[in-house]
């Protein structure tokens, strides 16, 4: 089964293109700072088992899924094609988890061109078993208005924050929040992790913080805000990285 998933980004494909090709700026919107990131981006994007079509619209990247650049009205729609599940393979496993995680990815490069093309992000992040309950309900967020609207609310951690929905799903939410960074803004996405027979048995929950520019007073106060919340509510789960 292949799944398709795409977003439209208000850039030129050769921004896009850019954006994929350059390790300092893929890390600008894969993933989330960590010590593996750098190794984890080289394996994926820049491998010997990666290819890149000759005219920077299409990129098949080491696990065979492969990302399309078509240049559309209002920008450039990038796009997702995942590979079929080799359901021996080790990974069978963790398919719905890349699926979501390229999601995940795909409107972290569409906030990093569209609100912060130049900027250099800092994250926080964390996962949390689902035997606690679901991190986005726990946090307030199952009724936020549509993608795209504007929002204002107390989360559960006690920021009180505002800014947009950026995007909306069955399992994820993203928000711009205005006080995640000094100019703009920065983004909060929070994603509820499906079952994994014997390896995530009670699913779980991930939370993503990209923040930009922001003195290590504000960085210290959000950072100890989401522990705090973190701990009283998944006791069991591991401290923010």
């Amino acid at each position: 089964m292949t799944n398709n998933l795409s977003v439209v980004i208000n850039s030129d494909a050769p921004q896009v293109w850019t954006m994929l090709r350059e390790p300092s700026k893929v890390a600008q919107w894969h993933g989330w700072e960590a010590d593996e990131l750098a190794a984890e981006i080289n394996e994926i994007y820049f491998s010997k088992n990666v290819v890149e079509g000759p005219d920077h619209t299409t990129l098949t990247v080491n696990n065979g899924d492969v990302f399309t650049l078509k240049p559309v009205p209002t920008g450039t729609e990038v796009s997702v094609t995942r590979a079929g599940v080799d359901h021996n393979s080790e990974w069978a496993a963790w398919d719905e988890d890349i699926t979501q995680g390229w999601l995940i990815f795909l409107q972290q490069l569409r906030f990093a061109l569209e609100r912060h093309p130049h900027g250099k992000r800092r994250t926080c992040y964390f996962s949390v078993p689902g035997a606690d309950g679901s991190a986005i309900e726990k946090l307030g967020l199952k009724d936020i208005p549509a993608a795209g609207e504007e929002y204002s609310l107390t989360l559960g951690t006690g920021e009180e924050v505002s800014g947009r929905v950026w995007h909306k799903t069955n399992h994820q939410v993203g928000l711009t929040v205005h006080s995640y960074a000094e100019h703009g803004e920065g983004l909060l996405i929070v994603a509820d992790q499906p079952v994994i027979p014997e390896k995530r048995p009670d699913g779980g929950s991930m939370v993503i913080l990209s923040l930009y520019d922001l003195g290590a007073g504000s960085m210290e106060t959000i950072r100890s805000l989401w522990d705090d919340w973190r701990s009283e509510n998944y006791p069991t789960s591991e401290p923010i990285q």
